[in-house]
């Protein structure tokens, strides 16, 4: 092999795609023509500086991809020029190596502490130099290729973001649409008086809570929580609002027209016999809910109810004393043709009913465990004078917050309808 071969193939070896440039800082004019005919023989691209000043002019204007300097200059140091060179705003990493007599293991420390990368001792071998640079070259290529990769990771973030903020502008819509299924809170029934809780876990939820009346002295209300959480179960409970709604009677499953001029309310059994065959004819939907509704007799006190895998209702006697009511039963949705069985019970004017989800006996609270049945007793127990059911909503699920250690979100939808009977 010629030496001019020779010459070739340690250029083909030396340059790699990171390092195309390299500037030579040394105030010996020898010492820079040893180093740049190495360095033009092996194919770069090579500035000169003969200070640390003014490699710091060269660097502004056209950044190196590696600096050659040497340590003792006259004026700025190799050590106070590498200082400053770190200082500068680059697009991308210069790989820094100091030429140097010194040897010390402190004045190498203090040589990367200033942001050397690497170190030749002087006077420089060739064959080391090209090793260095060679080092030197695989380092930047990993870190441009890990900019790069950032660059993409970045531009991609960007993008997703966008869809986020879109996807949050429609969920923001969707809440409102939600919420209108709810209008509202509290409403009165004669003496009587419905009161609804719906706090979503995110911007929607699948809880759904309400109420209607046909005529004076009967009323209807539900609680109702839909298997998962997010867009799907929220546009179940919208569906479930369609089926229950409170200003159209006639799409309303809960109310059927007699002799063409008023409308009823149906048994609470049928209505979850009608929901359950509406959800099994539709192919595809793999969701169900849990229910629990119920009608009252406003002159007499009388409520039927249907439990459907729903929360045990709590009956709150006007006395003090309480009781659960109900045996569980079978989702809504769950298994096609089940039959569902009515609970009757008297309220006596004072007696409150509470219809809740799981979203309350379920929460992980800060002791430790679910709140469960006792819970929920307790927090009522805790409430002070109440004006008025959608207060003692509102304090019932403050308490539940307090429960809840000061690091927990809610983990599930929370909703409640309470009714309370106050006579004819």
């Amino acid at each position: 092999m010629t030496e001019l071969e020779k010459q070739a193939d340690e250029a083909r070896q030396i340059v790699g795609a990171s390092i195309r440039r390299v500037l030579v800082v040394d105030d010996s004019k020898l010492q820079r023509r040893i180093l740049v005919s190495s360095l033009n023989r092996w194919g770069f691209e090579v500035l000169q500086a003969e200070s640390g000043e003014a490699a710091l002019e060269i660097c502004a204007k056209t950044p190196p991809d590696l600096v050659l300097s040497d340590w003792m200059m006259p004026g700025m140091s190799g050590l106070e020029f590498c200082k400053t060179f770190r200082g500068l705003k680059h697009e991308s990493y210069g790989y820094f190596i100091l030429l140097t007599s010194k040897s010390d293991k402190g004045e190498i420390a203090e040589g990367l502490d200033a942001g050397a990368d690497d170190f030749l001792t002087k006077p420089v071998n060739s064959d080391e130099l090209r090793a260095r640079i060679s080092a030197g070259d695989r380092i930047l290529r990993m870190q441009r290729e890990l900019s790069e990769k950032n660059r993409v990771i970045t531009k991609t973030l960007g993008k997703l973001q966008e869809v986020y903020d879109t996807i949050d502008k429609d969920l923001m819509q969707a809440k409102k649409i939600q919420e209108s299924l709810v209008p509202n809170l509290s409403e009165q029934f004669g003496k009587s008086r419905v009161s609804l809780l719906l706090k979503p876990c995110g911007h929607i939820g699948g809880d759904l809570v309400g109420m209607f009346s046909p005529g004076p002295n009967r009323v209807g209300f539900y609680s109702i929580d839909v298997s998962g959480h997010g867009i799907t179960s929220a546009m179940m409970t919208a569906r479930l609002g369609s089926y229950l709604s409170s200003k159209h009677f006639d799409q309303n499953v809960a109310m059927e027209l007699r002799l063409n001029k008023f409308f009823a309310l149906r048994p609470p059994e049928e209505v979850a016999a009608l929901l359950n065959n509406r959800l099994a004819a539709d192919a595809g939907i793999e969701e169900y809910f849990t229910m629990v509704y119920g009608i009252a007799d406003l002159r007499t006190g009388s409520v039927k109810l249907v439990q459907a895998g729903h929360p045990h209702p709590l009956l709150l006697r006007r006395d003090g004393t309480h009781e659960f009511i109900g045996s569980g039963g079978v989702p809504i949705g769950l298994l096609p043709d089940i039959s569902y069985q009515q609970i009757e019970l008297k309220m006596e004017v004072g007696d409150k009913l509470l219809l809740y989800s799981d979203g309350f006996t379920e929460c992980e609270i800060g002791s430790g465990g679910m709140l469960e049945e006792d819970g929920l007793l307790r927090l009522i127990s805790k409430a002070g004078p109440i004006k008025d059911g959608q207060e003692f909503l509102d304090d019932l699920f403050w308490r539940l917050t307090e429960e809840m250690s000061a690091s927990q979100t809610m983990g599930d939808d929370v909703s409640a309808t309470l009714f309370e009977y106050f006579g004819p």
